[in-house]
């Protein structure tokens, strides 16, 4: 990132820095259940405050209509989880850019910290319109961004509001782009890639990217039995995508051609429907009955994927080995998660979305060398697609 100023070179004192944040989190009955992201965002923040900065910060949180507010939407309770964690008040604005925004905005004072309301309760956010990044870069006088999860997506307050006030990334940005970047360009070897996931369609770009860069590729998940297909077995009533079996059989070629080592499950857990109390039965993937669905890796399959993970000096993790979230499916993604926490020397890397949810599930974040926040945009950049809220930092 050393064509993007960072806010070590911004000088806040006194200034209102508008901060596109990554407050998306899980919300029950008004209260945060996960605070994972907004604990991420406390570096900047901090820093920030130290500075004597007046700190708006903006983020969306789940999928509202654009339509305006919407109660099960609202970014209060991330506000006063902010406030806990911070161990100081947080004003929180009743809209985004309206009225109420406006003037708690205008009078913080230095040190003080803004919430103003779901960016994506105005439509005009994920149009990346101008009247709306206008009305946004009015709440500041720099703008940083320490949103990595949302850097995915050209949205106003992600890249066009950055075209508009002096931009710097913050902590969290700036980690997350060196850590991938880093570990695709330098990895410790052997680079073990771990994709996980009910879709080969979702993760074909990222196995092609790895597939260059990684000594073994190891493929659990529901789009594992594609790849079986592929290998001319038969998978039951397994998840399967028919019309990816012949681009499966070609990353089987490709791996063989390029001394990558492709693992895939010798073994899997079926059930006779998709349900938590479902009859199980563990089999050879030569014998998945025809009226079964596998919906996760068998123990001989955690022990080989385990085995790679300790040889491993760098883990890249995307994607759950089975169906975790049910205790009956969930052995598989657990031995994953143990294995590479257990390999202290390698830089382990958890490229977000379920893959977080599960390590956080078996309590072994705190072993993991990076988790990312950014489960699509971690994504993007391995496979070395360029994310317009970084590109519009430069």
């Amino acid at each position: 990132m050393a064509d993007i100023k960072t806010i070590d070179e911004l000088d806040a004192a006194g200034k209102r820095a508008l901060v596109r944040v990554d407050f998306n989190v899980p919300v029950k009955d008004g209260v945060v259940t996960d605070d994972t992201r907004i604990r991420a965002a406390l570096p900047t923040i901090e820093k920030l405050v130290a500075q004597g900065a007046r700190v708006v910060l903006m983020s969306h949180l789940g999928r509202p209509s654009g339509e305006g507010f919407e109660e099960s939407f609202t970014l209060r309770p991330a506000a006063q989880k902010l406030s806990e964690l911070m161990g100081k008040p947080v004003v929180f604005a009743a809209d985004t850019v309206g009225a109420d925004a406006q003037v708690k905005a205008a009078s913080l004072r230095e040190g003080d910290v803004l919430v103003v309301e779901n960016l994506r309760f105005d439509k005009r956010e994920k149009k990346n319109d101008l009247a709306f990044c206008e009305e946004l870069a009015k709440l500041g006088d720099v703008y940083v961004n320490d949103a990595f999860g949302t850097a995915h997506r050209a949205h106003a307050s992600t890249a066009g509001v950055a075209a508009l006030l002096p931009a710097y990334a913050g902590y969290l940005m700036q980690r997350e782009v060196a850590t991938l970047a880093g570990m695709l360009e330098e990895p410790k070897r052997p680079f073990v890639a771990i994709l996980g996931g009910s879709k080969v369609s979702d993760k074909i770009k990222v196995i092609d990217a790895l597939m260059d860069k990684c000594d073994t590729l190891v493929i659990g998940g529901g789009m594992c039995f594609t790849f079986l297909l592929a290998q001319g077995k038969q998978v039951g009533s397994s998840l399967k995508e028919e019309d990816w079996i012949e681009r499966a059989a070609a990353m089987i070629a490709k791996a063989d051609e390029r001394g990558v080592k492709l693992l895939l499950p010798v073994d899997v857990v079926c059930a006779d429907r998709f349900a938590e109390d479902a009859e199980t039965l563990t089999v050879s993937v030569d014998d998945i009955p025809d009226a079964m669905m596998g919906l996760d890796i068998g123990p001989e399959t955690a022990k080989l994927y385990a085995q790679a993970v300790a040889e491993a000096g760098t883990v890249f993790w995307n994607g759950p080995m089975g169906v975790f979230e049910m205790a009956a499916f969930e052995a598989g993604t657990k031995a994953v998660a143990q294995a590479v926490a257990d390999n202290a020397e390698a830089d382990t890397v958890i490229g977000g979305g379920d893959s977080v949810a599960a390590v956080n599930k078996f309590d072994l974040a705190a072993q993991m060398t990076f988790i990312s926040t950014g489960g699509g945009a971690s994504m993007e950049l391995v496979q070395g697609e360029k994310l317009p809220g970084v590109e519009a930092l430069r």
